[in-house]
């Protein structure tokens, strides 16, 4: 990776992912095996075309649209195949409450929903799985979906840097999911949210 002239020059995206990725997770204080680290580099490969998020699978079936949609599909089919589609509503969730935080902050399904439904996906890919590799990949991304989202919505910052941060919607994010994130954004703008006011207020 170079830059010149303000601009980054990717030669590999894996590899440009992988960098972003480790010091994110760094940030975070995430801890995450090599496998599972691996998966999240090619996961973010991947979803550099948004088209990726709206692909079809093998036997023609749509794998995008609302997340509703994708887990009664995944529930209509027949055991062999649940799996790869709780996995795909994994990924889609994944990444969706990671780079769209803000976006989702504005719509009737916020990002709590993502983390639900994302997490609960991966567990279903998990108990599916014939390798044992695969469960304890899935599991993991299970056991830790909030804190990847985290880690998406850290490289998300790096790759899609805005001019002006909207500090009443990181406040709203903080509300809802108390982000270490989101509170440390607020922080580096000089606001100390209170977090006694707040167990107060709900």
């Amino acid at each position: 990776m170079k830059v010149k002239s303000g601009l980054t020059v990717v030669a590999q995206t894996q590899d440009f992912f992988r960098e972003l990725l480790i010091e994110a997770l760094g940030k975070q204080k995430v801890t995450a095996q090599p496998e599972t680290e691996f998966y999240l580099v090619n996961l973010l490969n991947r979803f550099i075309s948004t088209e990726s998020l709206y692909a079809s699978g093998p036997d023609g079936a749509s794998k995008g649209g609302a997340l509703a949609l994708l887990l009664k599909e995944a529930l209509e089919q027949p055991k062999p195949r649940q799996g790869a589609l709780f996995k795909h509503l994994g990924d889609v969730s994944l990444y969706t409450a990671g780079f769209f935080q803000a976006s989702l902050s504005r719509k009737l399904v916020d990002v709590d929903y993502y983390i639900g439904m994302g997490g609960s996906a991966y567990q279903q890919a998990s108990t599916q799985s014939s390798e044992e590799e695969s469960r304890t990949l899935y599991a993991e991304l299970a056991d830790k979906f909030a804190a990847f989202v985290e880690v998406f919505a850290e490289i998300s910052d790096k790759t899609s840097p805005r001019a002006e941060k909207d500090l009443l919607r990181t406040y709203e994010l903080w509300i809802k999911t108390r982000s270490k994130r989101a509170e440390k954004t607020l922080q580096e703008a000089g606001i100390f949210p209170n977090k006694t006011f707040q167990k107060n207020w709900q």
